[in-house]
């Protein structure tokens, strides 16, 4: 990346400051609005840009005059279809994908995928690494991301200097200002200090999130929330995570924390079982059906992890008549959707979107999570809101690590009144 590029001086280490009505913060707004317009648009002409931000033609002319300076976007000249050789072709404004370039990192209970995006999100190298974080130590796992990220950006033919910034996704309760993992991933409380050590090990700016939140940043991109102003991704893996979009925006409260579906309780009875029992995480999440395996012995002792080729052995034993096993999923089905249907009572979103590895794996636990979902919705919102299922495989793993891809991507476009002290 040139000297003094206007995206390094922009990037300020993720963190534009302003003063309420400060001009260069509505000035700031703006752009943002303008340039994530045109990433939306695909290709857009400035009459369109108008219609859509309600900014005046001078603004847009004024701004987008500036991010072709930066090199941040580009006009293409078109001709109308049907018009006269002589017409005055149209001129389409697209997003610059060499402007920047980023990359995207996803901690999973049983892998680390990395993935190097240009300016439009758009993937140009990523990798798979098989590994179990929870075994390792925090330096460990961080020498492997770092070793990770330096051959998928060499790989993809870039420097670290041309790397803009890095996202980071992580299960657990992540306070967004600070960028700290304040429940502990992986049991591993050291993750608070994740950020600066691969900061100041690759010299790039680093940013941590809920890894459920950046899923649900790339469904709002490119995925089943596109377009969708509010929606939630609810994801069945190790654990359950939750991503909410609400109004156009992710919600992470007042704390900053983001919302928990993992921690709802499922019973009223205080007594009936213990705190740690008595939630949705504990019933219903990929651990739980494990845990509830090993207790009527269908798994041997030593398999205390819910890889994908262990919950595939027993969803497939379930389905060939083991009706032990097929309780369990049917039980953990019944908790999730039960979940889910306060989550439409309360909230009431265009779409529910339904990602993760256990998702795919159990048809029981699918076919029992739709019942408990009609059958606890309120009539009158039964219809309303969409309930979609997500990609599985490799696909589902790159849109994570490309998810902390767009987070950064989003930091780099400016949303100005969200960092407002």
């Amino acid at each position: 990346m040139p000297e003094g590029d206007p995206i390094k001086t922009r990037m300020d280490r993720f963190r534009p400051k302003y003063k309420t009505a400060d001009p260069e913060m509505i000035r700031a707004i703006n752009r943002y609005h303008v340039l994530d317009a045109i990433r939306q648009g695909g290709s857009i002409s400035r009459v369109e840009i108008a219609e859509r931000t309600a900014l005046s033609r001078a603004t847009i002319s004024a701004i987008t005059g500036a991010f072709i300076e930066e090199a941040l976007i580009y006009a293409e000249h078109v001709k109308v279809a049907g018009g006269s050789a002589r017409g005055r072709p149209r001129v389409m404004l697209k997003l610059n994908p060499q402007a920047a370039y980023v990359v995207g990192v996803r901690i999973a209970a049983h892998q680390i995928s990395i993935a190097v995006t240009d300016f439009k999100a758009d993937i140009i190298q990523s990798l798979n690494m098989p590994i179990r974080p929870a075994r390792q130590s925090l330096d460990v796992i961080s020498d492997i991301i770092e070793d990770g990220v330096r051959d998928c950006v060499t790989n993809a033919g870039l420097s670290l200097q041309q790397i803009s910034g890095i996202g980071i996704g992580i299960p657990g309760a992540i306070q967004e200002q600070a960028g700290s993992c304040r429940t502990g991933a992986f049991g591993n409380t050291a993750y608070n200090t994740l950020s600066d050590l691969l900061d100041e090990r690759l010299s790039v700016p680093v940013l941590v999130e809920n890894d459920t939140s950046l899923l649900a940043m790339a469904e709002h991109w490119f995925g089943h929330g596109y377009d969708v102003d509010e929606f939630a991704v609810v994801t069945l893996e190790q654990g359950i995570g939750l991503g909410l979009f609400i109004r156009g925006e992710m919600h992470r409260g007042k704390a900053g924390l983001g919302p928990s579906l993992a921690q709802m309780r499922v019973s009223p009875d205080g007594a009936a079982l213990r705190r740690e029992e008595n939630c949705v995480d504990a019933c219903a999440s990929q651990a739980a059906i494990l845990n509830a395996a090993r207790k009527i012995g269908a798994v041997k002792s030593d398999e205390s992890f819910p890889t994908p080729h262990l919950m595939k052995k027993l969803s497939d034993a379930a389905n060939r008549g083991d009706a032990d096993l097929a309780t369990i999923f049917a039980s953990a089905g019944n908790v999730l959707g039960y979940a889910i249907a306060n989550l439409v009572s309360l909230l009431n979103p265009a779409k529910i979107i339904l990602a993760g590895q256990g998702i795919h794996t159990s048809q029981i636990l699918i076919s029992a999570l739709k019942k408990a979902l009609e059958a606890n919705t309120p009539a009158p919102l039964r219809n309303s809101t969409q309930v979609v299922f997500s990609g599985e495989g490799q696909d589902d793993e790159s849109m994570w690590a490309r998810g902390a891809a767009c987070t950064v991507l989003r930091q780099l476009y400016e949303a100005p009144w969200q960092t407002l002290a």
